[in-house]
């Protein structure tokens, strides 16, 4: 439970403005709380855990792509 209410937190955080040092360590939360819910999702096939991950992805993604320097198109 805490951890869903970790993910949900992480979720709502402002990402504008942010420094490449702060797009890694949003990257590596990311993908900590991705793998964190995955092992739970295995045990209790819950869907709400699996739309909170996709979610998640999406956000990692976003951020991972400004990383590379591609360019943030929506």
């Amino acid at each position: 439970m805490e951890l869903i209410n970790r993910a949900l937190e992480f979720e709502q955080r402002k990402m504008r403005s942010l420094s490449t040092s702060d797009r890694v360590k949003i990257s590596r939360e990311a993908k900590s709380l991705i793998l964190d819910l995955n092992q739970i999702y295995k045990v209790k096939k819950d869907q709400k855990i699996m739309d909170i991950m996709k979610r998640l992805t999406a956000i990692k993604r976003k951020v991972e792509k400004r990383l590379k320097g591609a360019p943030l198109t929506i």
